[in-house]
């Protein structure tokens, strides 16, 4: 891979990671509700998950759901549901800190990675970038750490930015008004996806 190629890969990677989507949505609520020390698990599942599913995409899986408009379909119903899923629980999520008293958790490392399987926005990440940059097995390797590299740091802005924000979330009322609008705004990062196929 020129160094040319690199660049831009860095650049695209950086764009997509950053930019608004059901992970950073997710990460920034976390953030607010638990702080940036509980949610690095949720942070790491997210790079590292993302970097192990472009891997397996790259070695074919993507071209497997080419020929399965079927599964494809499939996919997009279960991930549609989990999301909701997720949009449920965000909504009603209190920090143990509250005065509710709940005893949340921010999501683990393992169902971070899981996550990423069930996210169209990392589908759409990962599939344009080893369409884009790959150009065989070696290449598939490099976009993957790429975006583990360029991932971590960019989620990390939004758990961050969700922490910051703490402070002025003291308040339960507030609290629940913010993981509303989180849970609203998980689910319209979904919309563009399905009205798109």
């Amino acid at each position: 891979m020129s160094q040319q190629v690199l660049l831009a890969l860095m650049a695209f990677a950086f764009v997509t990671s950053v930019t608004p989507g059901p992970n950073n949505l997710m990460l920034m609520a976390s953030g607010a509700n638990f702080g940036l020390r509980r949610t690095l698990p949720h942070m790491l599942g997210v790079a590292l998950g993302f970097g192990v599913m472009v891997l397996v995409l790259g070695l074919g899986v993507g071209r497997i759901l080419d020929a399965a408009p079927g599964l494809a379909l499939a996919m997009k119903a279960l991930s549609l549901g989990y999301m909701l899923w997720l949009a449920w629980k965000i909504a009603h999520a209190a920090a143990p800190e509250s005065t509710a008293g709940a005893t949340g958790r921010p999501m683990r490392f393992l169902a971070a990675c899981a996550f990423q399987w069930v996210n169209p926005k990392a589908w759409m990440m990962g599939l344009g970038a080893l369409s884009a940059y790959s150009g065989g097995a070696g290449g598939t390797l490099m976009v993957a750490l790429v975006f583990v590299a360029v991932n971590l740091p960019s989620v990390a802005i939004w758990a961050a930015m969700g922490q910051g924000l703490r402070g002025a979330l003291q308040d339960p009322a507030r609290l629940r008004l913010f993981n509303r609008t989180m849970a609203v705004l998980l689910v319209a990062s979904m919309l563009p996806v399905l009205s798109g196929h």
